[in-house]
């Protein structure tokens, strides 16, 4: 450790940051040191918490919480095999996922991080250890960053600045929500970079390196890049307030437009697939919108401790050592003044920002998400660990200035214990983790105040020259040893609470396994894509398709087309979270609206639990279905009337296939006449609980509006005597439409089936993101395209110019006029165009920065 801090003139501030210019000495290998120090603790404590909490892939219990089970384990087995090339679309159309899906769109969303190619390189059936490697690199690689840049931005004690580096990749954000959000954890690693970038631009240097990070952090995750770009700009104007090269009004204004060019081009380079994101959220199915209501500031000032979570409080632990450094700082006066209240004014105000709504709002670039609403709290992390690494890089602060932490630290503990978030193992950890930093402070202290041979002549106590060389050496490393086990002790106790607490409050999916295998080998072995389509049905986990192949409606995505979530819920599918996760529906005349002739069951064999991978037996059924490309007459007929999912059914397939009898409804039982040996399904999509059709089990719905809509559902056959009583055992009030029964009759849909393949499409090939369909010769009417109508999709017929393609039914239609024999169609995402010429033109400004660059510095 270093010695207790002397005073610093206010000139040698930022003297480290002389200007443009090659560094040599000992700072300039201090960074790698400390960035690789940081990365290997980093790793080893990430890796340590989960094998504490016996998670894959050091126990056996599933990780798969929330959304990492239901969106990014899936699209990650599903960006394997299409780098690959193992699946039927290309980089523009996901063919497995809501019948056709905006692929581009969602690579920009969720697998557009270079980290994430390195799932290529794991087999298919080790997709879950992939999924944990591409997390703990991108939490590695923050931890190294953010050790760089503190010595980037002071001189200090490199193993200090590696250990204050791993305190913010191991912060409570990162356990509580990065860490099953393994697109969040771009923005971790991109603020120090982004920060990096501001130094460079204040300092006149790297003016082509800085646009081209920036363009990778807003690739990588542009979401959580645009907050770290805000953080990174905090952190900016504190330097150019601060630092002494930038003293004068027309340096720090020209810092800060070099800042500001590096971001505009950077942007600008990312443009082509940032549009596509940002236009992909403007027809994505919207969700409810939400209100912010601030945290109480006793769950606030919780989340400072060890072993809290929650998602309704800013996750802001970052070890009880580094905050007490960081609590040191507004007392520390070895920290010239103006730092300390610029770095102190910075991190109060964005801590107030969290809890107000009009900066809540900016932070989340105008729009109040669902779910978590402290998704920027990785700023305030990293701007403490900052006021950290000021408060110590120069010495260890002294008595006085640690006392007045410790006394902040103490009543930030005792006003948080009421917090419903504290923790069993909350105090116990920052006790301990306390106590040992106390013993590291003393041994910094003894050591500094006994000082190494010859400090007399350095300024230091006289008396440093009677003490022994290797225990004035041996004191700041002990101090170091314990300081890094009061870090380490609470992060990983802080990671195993916080994931076993997750597995027992929130939603999981199970490990893949065998479920998962032997349902993908059946829909290999009976894929016929573009003859028909293959879907896998349920398989747990969500997004199925995505995990096992084939060509069905499950999709969860932030940007699930709101085309596609409405069309598939009026027809009787289901859905989660409020409506961007349409799941699967087994029902014959749906299966013949999206050309399903494939379709995977599967029945486990024993209970889905935590612990082990499911099993399950799994049965491919193949039947007769209408091709890909079907043609309809024009103008649509008018159909059965009604507004039930069973009349929107018909009115699609263009036949009356359903009796749609009168009910009668007795309390929680309701009557009806239907014909003998037809087929009750039952509609009702907010309706919770289970019915029953007399003599059968009964089939449990799951609606629950408006974050889940109940799938249409089959009770069974109608007997001889064509009587219909179905018993509803419901949770609450009973919610059902008007007609929440029909009856199918099978002859019927097998006339239509017949009707449909004979006028339809005589052979259908795809590419990665076209159809070409062949007519039979004069067809009229409108061809359909068993394809949710998404924003991007462009038609024609015959040799005619492709035109933004028409709706049949939510689907893609194009008109025909006999003449032509066959149709094409094609999808570009929507925003390339645009984001391709922004790009371009950010491409030639790079350029003449470099080139204006090259030329000043031979001058």
């Amino acid at each position: 450790m270093p010695p207790v801090a002397e005073t610093v003139p206010d000139e040698v501030e930022g003297e480290e940051d002389a200007g443009p210019g090659p560094r040599t000495g000992a700072p300039a290998r201090r960074g790698p040191r400390a960035a690789g120090a940081a990365a290997l603790l980093t790793a080893l404590l990430f890796c340590l918490a989960t094998a504490l909490s016996r998670s894959h892939p050091f126990g056996p219990v599933t990780r798969n919480v929330v959304d990492l089970g239901q969106q990014y384990l899936p699209y990650h087995a599903y960006w394997r095999s299409f780098l690959r090339g193992e699946t039927h679309g290309d980089a523009f159309l996901n063919w497995n996922s809501g019948f056709g899906a905006n692929f581009l769109g969602d690579i920009g969303t969720y697998l557009s991080s270079p980290v994430d190619l390195l799932v290529v390189f794991f087999p298919a059936d080790r997709i879950e250890l992939a999924l944990y490697v591409v997390t703990a690199v991108k939490i590695t690689a923050a931890g190294a960053a953010m050790a760089a840049l503190l010595l980037r931005l002071r001189p200090g004690p490199w193993p200090v600045a590696a250990v204050l580096g791993t305190a913010y990749a191991l912060s409570g954000w990162t356990f509580n929500f990065g860490s099953t959000v393994p697109m969040w954890l771009d923005g971790l690693a991109a603020f120090p970079l982004l920060c990096l970038v501001g130094e460079w631009a204040r300092t006149g240097r790297r003016p082509v390196l800085g646009p081209l990070v920036v363009a990778l952090a807003w690739i990588a995750n542009f979401y959580t890049a645009y907050m770290a770009t805000l953080g990174a700009a905090v952190v900016l104007a504190v330097r150019l307030l601060t630092a002494e090269e930038a003293a004068t009004a027309r340096r720090r204004l020209a810092g800060a437009l070099r800042a500001a060019r590096s971001v505009l081009v950077g942007v600008g380079l990312a443009a082509p697939l940032v549009a596509v994101v940002f236009l992909g959220t403007k027809t994505a199915d919207p969700t409810p919108e939400v209100t912010f209501a601030p945290a109480a500031w006793a769950d606030v000032l919780a989340r400072f401790l060890p072993a809290t979570a929650s998602t309704a409080s800013p996750a802001l632990f970052i070890g009880t050592p580094a905050l007490l450094l960081a609590l040191t700082l507004p007392f520390n006066r070895a920290v010239a003044p103006r730092v300390r209240a610029a770095l102190t004014a910075a991190v109060v105000l964005v801590a107030l920002s969290l809890q107000w709504e009009p900066t809540h709002l900016l932070w989340h670039a105008g729009a109040s998400p669902n779910g978590v609403p402290y998704r920027q709290a990785f700023v305030l992390c990293g701007l403490l660990l900052i006021a950290a690494w000021y408060s110590v890089a120069g010495g260890v602060p002294r008595p006085a200035a640690l006392l007045a932490g410790g006394a902040l630290l103490g009543v930030l503990a005792l006003a948080a214990r009421g917090s419903v978030d504290i923790d069993p193992w909350t105090f116990p950890a920052f006790g301990a983790a306390a106590l040992l930093a106390l013993a590291a402070t003393l041994l910094a202290l003894t050591a500094a105040h006994k000082g190494p041979p010859g400090a007399a002549r350095k300024g230091l106590p006289g008396d440093a020259l009677e003490v022994p060389t290797c225990a004035a050496r041996l004191l700041p490393l002990l101090a170091v040893v314990l300081l890094v086990a009061a870090q380490a002790g609470e992060a990983a106790v802080t990671g195993k609470r916080i994931e076993e607490q997750q597995r027992a409050e929130v939603a999981w999916s199970p490990r893949t396994g065998p479920w998962h295998e032997a349902a993908a080998r059946e829909v290999a072995r009976a894929d016929a894509w573009p003859r028909h389509r293959t879907d896998p049905g349920e398989v747990p986990g969500g997004n199925d398709v995505l995990l096992v192949g084939g060509q069905g409606a499950d999709h969860y995505s932030s940007l699930t087309s709101e085309t596609t979530s409405r069309t598939l819920v009026s027809l009787g599918f289901g859905a989660y979270a409020k409506g961007r996760h349409p799941v699967t529906l087994d029902n014959p005349v749906t299966d013949a609206l999206f050309s399903v002739g494939t379709r995977i069951r599967s029945e486990p064999t024993e209970p889905v639990r935590q612990d082990a991978p499911p099993r399950a037996t799994v049965t491919a059924t193949t039947v007769p279905v209408p091709p890909l490309v079907t043609v309809r007459p024009s103008p649509r007929p008018a159909g059965p009337s009604g507004d039930s999912a069973f009349a929107r059914q018909e009115r699609l397939l263009g036949a009356s296939v359903y009796e749609l009898p009168a009910l009668r409804r007795t309390g929680r039982t309701l009557t009806a006449r239907c014909p003998a040996g037809s087929e009750v399904w039952f509609w009702a999509p907010e309706y919770r609980g289970t019915a029953a059709l007399a003599g059968q089990r009964p089939v449990k719905f799951d609606g629950k509006p408006p974050a889940v809509s109940a799938a249409m559902g089959a009770l069974g056959t109608v007997p001889a005597s064509g009587e219909v009583r179905i018993a509803l055992d419901p949770e609450g009030e009973p919610r059902l439409p008007g007609e929440p029964v029909g009856c199918l009759v099978r002859a019927r849909l097998d006339t239509a089936v017949d009707r449909l393949t004979a006028t339809g499409a005589t052979r259908v090939r795809t590419t990665g993101h076209t159809v070409t369909a062949e007519l039979p010769p004069g067809s009229t009417g409108v061809a359909v395209l068993a394809v949710p109508r998404i924003s991007g999709w462009s038609c024609a017929a015959g040799d005619a110019d492709l035109r933004p393609a028409r709706a049949y039914g939510g689907l893609v239609a194009v008109p025909l006029d006999g003449r032509a024999d066959t149709v094409h169609c094609s999808f570009r995402p929507p925003g390339l165009r645009l984001g391709g010429a922004v790009g371009a033109a950010a491409l030639l400004a790079l350029a003449a920065t470099g080139v204006l660059h090259r030329r000043r510095t031979r001058g």
